[in-house]
């Protein structure tokens, strides 16, 4: 299975938080699973600190080299992504989130996510 993984979910399974499900820690680490990461959650981890708004354990660089060794790959955004964002009703309003329900939704990737909003567009959620 493919699966993209929210931001929180990326952040959680790397620092170990308890938030995060056990169906989704071990479908992270199935190693049957192919794992994404949107490349916006990655731009909003870096805004979040440079705005004082999230503190990970470790720094950015160590965080990106662990993605880097995880085999979790950077999902890019795409013309179609983006085309498709413009398209999703306005039931979410989190740009960053918009444009991984649209990657999902492309893609016919799950995404793990405990973001209730999600759910509210045609996109399998996994948690």
């Amino acid at each position: 299975m493919n699966i993209i993984l929210d931001t929180h979910a990326l952040i959680w399974f790397f620092e170990g938080d308890a938030n995060l499900s056990e169906k989704a820690r071990l479908a992270i680490e199935n190693s049957e699973n192919k794992k994404y990461v949107s490349i916006a959650s990655l731009w909003e981890i870096a805004i979040k600190i440079s705005i004082g708004k999230l503190f990970l354990q470790k720094s950015l660089d160590i965080f990106l080299a662990d993605l880097e060794m995880s085999g979790i790959e950077v999902l890019p955004i795409s013309t179609s992504h983006v085309r498709h964002v413009s398209q999703l009703e306005f039931f979410h309003k989190d740009p960053f989130d918009r444009l991984i329900i649209a990657q999902g939704i492309i893609e016919q990737f799950p995404v793990v996510t405990k973001d209730e909003n999600f759910q509210l567009y045609p996109v399998n959620v996994h948690w």
